[in-house]
């Protein structure tokens, strides 16, 4: 097996367009977290506002993750099929409506319709992300640049508190949704604008050929039907990262819903000091994202399986999540559990980096998106139910057993990569057409 091309033989051109998708992705990931995390952020006035109570609180928070995980179904096929840069400008310029229409409503029924379309219109985003970087990276490559688009999500959330509270606590919270809605409208005509998938961009022969050497999407491969979207299903590996998933980002959605409500509620801080101190979890996010990308090439360029190797990065990173929100929940010190918290996320946005980057090693490589799609979809039913059940678990008793809760979910999503995911997912058609094709 020949060695991958560092990057020094990467072509200039190549490389230049490497760098313009990550940055448009990143962009673009941290607009889109910061119009997921508004409700958090304004959680307490919405309520008071609105007279909603817990509960309702948490279906509201929740209503975003429900359409935002069924819609992942479709929405990886489709970017496989059209492409991430048409699917991708189509719902930025969706969800950066919703986003702006959550500024305007007047009924709580409103508000869960605006959730539901921002859902809908954010889903393209991390399998259109995990499709960019599978036609541009090498196989063994990809864990960096996948770390650097995840990284915009603990980003995205953590300059959520500290730009958006002076919106919510100087105007109105109102104005916190009109404003990233219209950031994201800008970011759409950018992205458009801008960034061109491989096919069709102007390549020179010597360019395509370094790109189709690495199996990248840089000519039409066939069409992806429906019957090689299902077939994913055939799969224990698909199964394992879908459920594994599942508890991965439920116990970091209760993080990310409930964090700001928490740290006021349960351990009585002030908003503006909560603003500062749900910040920094999400940081600690960033960076963790970035360092297993890293992390996560480094054992894959030295491991006979990139299968095997990002699974057990996922899995050693999920056992502990498990491990520091233990204490996170029982500790009294507000600083200890800020401490414990900042590890859990930092070690939850590693785990979604190398759950990504699993995608693009397992699937092949025109399914890239629907594979990765699939595996979101577990996740953000995680998603979904997280803010439900810990405003519920919360409202009955406290938010203890809501931590703990989520802790043990999440152990049992370790397991299903562990257990389930164990060789990557052949391509039936092709390697059919290998053998039916003449000596």
């Amino acid at each position: 097996m020949s060695a991958t091309p560092s990057h020094e033989q990467t072509p200039p051109k190549i490389r230049r367009a490497q760098i313009v998708a990550l940055t448009l992705l990143m962009v673009s990931g941290i607009v889109n977290y910061l119009d997921r995390g508004t409700l958090a952020v304004a959680n307490p006035l919405i309520r008071q506002d609105m007279g909603l109570s817990l509960g309702q609180m948490g279906l509201l928070l929740s209503a975003f993750s429900w359409s935002y995980a069924l819609f992942q179904l479709p929405v990886g096929g489709l970017v496989d099929r059209i492409g991430p840069r048409r699917l991708l400008g189509i719902g930025l310029i969706l969800w950066s409506l919703a986003q702006a229409a959550g500024g305007f409503v007047s009924t709580f029924g409103w508000f869960i319709l605006a959730r539901i379309l921002l859902g809908i219109g954010e889903a393209p985003q991390f399998p259109s992300a995990a499709r960019v970087v599978s036609n541009w990276f090498p196989l063994r490559e990809r864990g960096k640049p996948t770390g650097i688009f995840n990284s915009a999500s603990p980003l995205g959330t953590a300059l959520a508190p500290l730009c958006l509270s002076v919106l919510v606590v100087n105007l109105n919270w109102r104005w916190a949704f009109i404003v990233t809605g219209i950031a994201g409208l800008i970011v759409a005509v950018v992205w458009l604008a801008v960034y061109r998938d491989p096919v069709k961009a102007t390549l020179s022969d010597a360019e395509r050929r370094y790109l189709e050497g690495h199996e990248a999407d840089t000519k039409p491969a066939h069409a992806v039907t429906f019957a090689d979207w299902r077939s994913l299903f055939s799969h224990g590996t698909t199964w394992g990262m879908l459920i594994g998933f599942f508890g991965s980002v439920y116990l970091n959605w209760v993080y990310l819903t409930w964090l700001p409500g928490y740290l006021t509620m349960e351990r009585h801080m002030t908003l503006m000091h909560t603003g500062i101190a749900a910040s920094v979890p999400f940081f600690c996010g960033f960076l963790g994202a970035l360092t297993a990308g890293w992390f996560s090439d480094l054992i894959t360029s030295r491991s006979a399986s990139p299968v095997a190797s990002r699974r057990n990065a996922v899995v050693i990173t999920m056992l502990g999540m498990v491990a520091f929100t233990i204490p996170a929940a029982l500790v009294q010190s507000n600083t200890l559990a800020i401490v414990c918290i900042s590890v859990v996320i930092f070690l939850a946005n590693a785990a979604s980096a190398c759950s990504w980057a699993l995608a693009t090693a397992a699937a092949p490589p025109n399914r890239v998106g629907s594979l990765g799609a699939i595996q979101n979809f577990g996740g953000f039913l995680g998603g979904a139910l997280a803010p439900i059940l810990t405003g519920y678990i919360a409202q009955s008793w406290s938010f203890v057993p809501a931590l703990l809760t989520a802790a043990g979910v999440a152990f049992v999503g370790a397991m299903s990569y562990l257990l389930l995911v164990r060789k990557p997912i052949v391509d039936e058609t092709a390697s059919n057409e290998a053998m039916q094709a003449p000596a």
